[in-house]
């Protein structure tokens, strides 16, 4: 043995003697993956060192070799690979760190199939440089240049059969393990959602990958959930209350961060939304997302269905949405209404043509149907969508019209074009995010428009029920928000996280309907009251919802608010809780996945 280690070492050196660039080469190759973590944990805003516990780093690197030795195997050349998975990683890093910048979270793989709805608005967003580019930038650049002085290698250097069929097949196995397995789940192992980056870049997509699919319940069958229906027959409608419109208006980005004692703005953004009471039923919404994902709540409203149960950051629209899917469009229709999509932007965002056909909307618009509008900024302004929404009402008999606005769309960094700037923060906020006055002098303007809509609809004849809502409070930076709290965003109890995912609602009618203030909801309920409100009917699965709003009035993906005021975590949920949880969980897996021929006259109504 030892003279075998003698000889061993004996040609070991002799080839480092004669060959010393095919080692450098070597050694510079096998550094790229741990530079590569490294710079893409900058762009994600991670300190690898203080932010990454020792398990995230050894899986990311697991996955930045996979990616080096694939490449190696593909291309056969250590340089040109190294010089490629770096780049590669820098490429999607810097794609990272832009969707972290405007959105506040790091990309999903949701993200990447919603590609053209991000085209469509990149023109809207500050692209400068900052420091976290320009360092990752400079270790690219040093790592680059260590990979172009390596002695180029003259012919394709080839790995033995053996290894190559080692190599691959470890890589294989560890991924099939990875996405196939119930390994994740065993290691307790999830995508991170409150500070998006501490699994790290790389392990976070994958994890997020992993979870692609919508599982099914524990103890799901058909017979099943037809058993927990039987309890929900369905309320016939209510022809006293039936209004002849309802308008549905949900606001991009409308966020009343007056819920922060910490704003202290110079003047009320929103008074006249502030100031609404009579016929009103007013509160907050918890949404199920921040910053982003305005389709997400766009199909929790239209369906009771809950974000909660899909895999974290995936798009409805895009994935699960089906022809016949039960919708409150769908009711609507079925009680005669005439029923209308309207969103003052291009059609190709989150695939709204194909699920608004899906949901049985009559109608669909888009920005093309806006004739001359007033724009603010480079979007179409509320002004000009509410005058939409207030002719179309008056060409229908009957009108169900449901509005995804665009004005208050992120970036905020566009300039003031039709904005005047009113509204003066503090200091240390506007130095925490330099574009967040922009977003409350758009607030302004929204509630000036809100005023004009809703003296439109006082002064009208027809009774009509408006529901208005914002989809999630803005992609400001997280260094805003921290001042907003006084803390930083990781120190925050389930209430104080759950307050970055307030938006003020509210349903107003131009007739008497029952006041109430203060209401708490999520938007898989809010279509229920609003059916309830304008005296539709009920479907099986929407008394179970009116039923479950009575133990959670608000249930999302970061928490929930229980009937007593309380804000938790899903562990935190009591015995009773869980068991309406998982009610919840089997009959929205049936109506979303699995909507057989006997279950759906629960779900729908003809």
């Amino acid at each position: 043995m030892s003279t075998l280690l003698h000889d061993a070492s004996r040609r070991l050196i002799r080839d480092l003697e004669e060959c010393p660039g095919k080692w450098a080469s070597r050694l510079v190759f096998l550094l790229g993956p741990w530079v590569c973590l490294w710079m893409v944990e900058i762009l994600n805003e991670n300190d690898v060192f203080e932010d990454l516990a020792p398990w995230q780093v050894l899986m990311n690197m697991i996955f930045y070799y996979c990616i080096f030795i694939a490449l190696r195997l593909i291309l056969g050349r250590n340089r040109r690979s190294a010089a490629l998975g770096a780049s590669l990683c820098f490429l999607f890093g810097l794609i990272n760190h832009y969707v972290l910048r405007f959105r506040g979270r790091i990309l999903f793989p949701a993200d990447i199939t919603g590609w053209r709805t991000a085209a469509n608005v990149a023109g809207g967003f500050d692209y400068s440089a900052d420091l976290y580019i320009i360092q990752a930038a400079i270790l690219l650049t040093a790592y680059l240049s260590l990979v172009l002085f390596c002695v180029p290698q003259k012919k394709r250097a080839k790995i033995p059969a053996l290894g190559t069929v080692a190599l691959w097949g470890t890589m294989i196995c560890y991924c099939y393990a990875f996405f196939c397995t119930g390994m994740l789940p065993a290691l307790d192992i999830y995508t991170q959602q409150w500070v998006t980056q501490r699994n790290g870049f790389l392990l976070n997509f994958s994890i997020a990958l992993r979870y692609s699919s919508v599982d099914k319940p524990q103890d799901y069958s058909q017979e099943t959930v037809l058993r927990l229906l039987e309890d929900y027959p369905g309320v016939p409608a209510d022809p006293d209350k039936k209004p002849v419109n309802i308008v549905v208006v949900m606001n991009e980005s409308f966020g009343d961060l007056t819920i922060f004692d910490g704003l202290d703005p110079s003047e009320d953004p929103t008074p006249f939304l502030h100031s609404l009471e009579e016929n009103t039923i007013k509160g907050w919404m918890y949404s199920s997302v921040t910053g982003g994902g305005t389709a997400t709540i766009e199909f929790e409203y239209l369906t009771g269905f809950t974000s909660l149960f899909q895999p974290p950051h995936t798009v409805a629209y895009q994935l699960y949405v089906e022809e016949g899917m039960p919708s409150l469009a769908a009711l609507a229709g079925s009680q005669g209404y005439a029923t209308t999509a309207f969103h003052p932007y291009k059609s190709s965002g989150w695939n709204r043509v194909l699920a608004y056909q899906y949901l049985d909307f009559d109608r669909q618009m888009y920005e093309e149907d806006v004739p001359d509008p007033y724009l603010i900024r480079s979007y179409i302004s509320d002004k000009s969508d509410y005058e939409m929404v207030c002719r179309s009402t008056e060409e229908e008999d009957s009108s169900f019209f449901f509005n995804v606005t665009m004005q208050n769309h992120s970036g905020y960094a566009q300039g003031w074009r039709n904005l005047p700037q009113h509204i003066k923060l503090s200091s240390n906020l506007k130095t925490a995010d330099r574009t967040a006055e922009q977003f409350l002098d758009l607030m302004k303007e929204s509630d000036l428009a809100l005023e004009e809509l809703i003296t439109y609809y006082s002064q009208c004849e027809e009774p009509t029920l408006v529901v208005f809502f914002g989809d999630h409070q803005p992609p400001l930076t997280n260094a805003f928000y921290e001042e907003l709290y006084g803390k930083k965003l990781s120190e925050r109890t389930t209430e104080e996280v759950m307050r970055q995912y307030a938006v003020p609602f509210f349903l107003w009618a131009n007739y008497d309907i029952e006041e109430r203030q203060d209401v708490v909801i999520s938007p898989n309920f809010l279509g229920v009251l609003t059916a309830q409100t304008a005296g539709l009917p009920l479907t099986g699965y929407m008394e179970f919802l009116s039923e479950l709003y009575e133990v959670m009035p608000a249930i999302t993906p970061v928490g929930f608010v229980t009937a007593d005021g309380q804000f938790l975590s899903k562990s935190e949920l009591n015995e009773e809780q869980q068991d309406w949880l998982w009610k919840y969980e089997v009959l929205n897996y049936c109506g979303m996945v699995d909507l057989f021929d006997e279950a759906r006259p629960m779900f729908c109504v003809d």
